[in-house]
């Protein structure tokens, strides 16, 4: 589930440097650390706020951490739970493979994509 949920980001980060450009790199690098307090890595779900649970319960890495959280609690990990993770970061690697295939037919056409390459070959 973490490296679904990293792949999705992944492609998500390569759409936003195309159609950004190579200058939108500072914006991807943090995007995970920016992601972290979110994904409950830190601290267990009940202590967040109720905006920032609302916004956990929609990252698969929330249910992962909660999970390994039960488990080295001595409790038995829920598996309701994590198979909404697995949906959860399936749904966002479809999202994201969808954002980015418009995001290449964009720069295709526009000639983003023959811009940037003219760029590192100079």
């Amino acid at each position: 589930m973490l490296c679904c949920f990293g792949i999705a980001l992944g492609i998500l980060a390569s759409a936003m440097v195309l159609r950004l450009g190579p200058a939108s790199e500072w914006l991807v690098w943090p995007l995970s650390a920016l992601l972290s307090p979110f994904a409950c890595v830190f601290y267990p779900l009940s202590v967040l706020p109720h905006w920032m649970r609302a916004v956990a319960y929609a990252l698969p890495p929330a249910y992962v951490f909660e999970g390994m959280r039960a488990v080295l609690a001595g409790h038995a990990p829920a598996t309701a739970p994590l198979v909404y993770a697995v949906i959860l970061a399936l749904a966002y690697i479809a999202a994201a493979g969808y954002g980015f295939s418009r995001v290449y037919r964009y720069a295709v056409r526009s000639g983003l994509l023959a811009r940037y390459s003219a760029e590192t070959v100079s």
